[in-house]
């Protein structure tokens, strides 16, 4: 396995062959999930810690269940009711976290760089959950899993990601990892849901979803995300659909063996229409979530080996 981080902050610092170790390793425990076979406890001993300063269902329920599956003793704190909402610094919540000495530290957090500068100051391996607009590279990895199960290959495929990419870390985190295999990567929405200078990303960008979406192996489809948005950026949800929803009709233009893929939570009739969501034959959405798991067993296990590895008295956290 070809795997040197000390953390897993982002996508931007992985080498391809890395993102490639852990994607076997994740398809081997994938497998193992969906055979009801018990993995081997390799986090047994270790203490993870989840701590989400942004709500989260799915992402934290995946790390949970990844933690629990591999041995590890798993804590959720309740980051609404610490001492963070009276005013604890992020550099006090680390000494604190230190004095605890977990083994696993899993952070969500509203703030582009805020995981990062907890990872600086902790002395434990940081698995980034998602950081205001920068990143959130498990998903990214989980959605190149399925791509990959589903089409048989991560590379040479044209991705159409479609939405409010101005405010995703998902985008980001995609972005990132579909250029480092090799994909052709095409962006659409409304130029206001757009990030400036996008073109500079070593991607194709579109306001048209059907001049977009023509001959796409894989659509991806983001949530609008209301919470961070401080302006009209769409004249209202019924037009958003109208233009940027995927529809049948949309879909129609992509290829005929397009899968068709979204991080969730999903805005049924706003983002996409239902039937498409439900889509046994081109959605792969429900697969996303059962990949999820899998990866962030990987992660784990990849990052507890390092540790092991260096034989150093420093833990991981998740």
């Amino acid at each position: 396995m070809i795997f040197g981080q000390d953390h897993l902050l982002g996508i931007e610092p992985l080498h391809p062959d890395e993102i490639r170790s852990l994607l076997d390793l994740a398809d081997r425990y994938a497998e193992q999930n969906r055979s009801g076979q018990r993995p081997d406890p390799v986090l047994a001993g270790l203490t993870q810690i989840n701590m989400f300063f942004e709500n989260s269902t799915r992402t934290q329920a995946s790390f949970e269940l990844a933690g629990k599956r591999l041995g590890a003793d798993v804590m959720n704190m309740g980051v609404a009711t610490s001492s963070v909402k009276k005013g604890e610094t992020l550099i006090d919540t680390a000494l604190t976290l230190n004095a605890m000495r977990p083994d696993l530290l899993v952070v969500r957090h509203g703030s582009s760089g805020a995981v990062n500068l907890l990872a600086s100051k902790v002395n434990c391996a940081v698995l980034n959950a998602g950081d205001g607009r920068h990143e959130h590279p498990t998903q990214a990895l989980l959605d190149a899993l399925t791509i990959r199960r589903a089409k048989g290959r991560l590379h040479r495929l044209t991705v159409a990601i479609c939405g409010d990419i101005a405010h995703s870390r998902v985008a980001r985190s995609n972005i990132h990892l579909l250029g480092k295999m090799e994909n052709r990567v095409r962006l659409i929405g409304p130029p206001t849901l757009l990030p400036p200078g996008a073109v500079d990303w070593g991607v194709e960008v579109f306001d048209d979803m059907a001049e977009g979406l023509a001959g796409a192996d894989v659509v991806m489809m983001l949530r609008l995300q209301k919470e961070r948005m401080d302006g009209g950026f769409i004249p209202s949800e019924r037009e958003y659909f109208h233009r940027f929803g995927l529809d049948a009709e949309k879909l129609a233009k992509a290829r005929d063996d397009a899968i068709v893929m979204h991080p969730g939570p999903m805005n049924r009739g706003v983002e996409i229409d239902g039937t498409i969501a439900d889509d046994i034959n081109r959605s792969v959405i429900q697969e996303q979530v059962e990949m999820g798991v899998a990866v962030r067993m990987a992660a784990m296990d990849l990052l507890a080996r390092n540790l092991k590895a260096r034989n150093t008295p420093r833990r991981v956290m998740v």
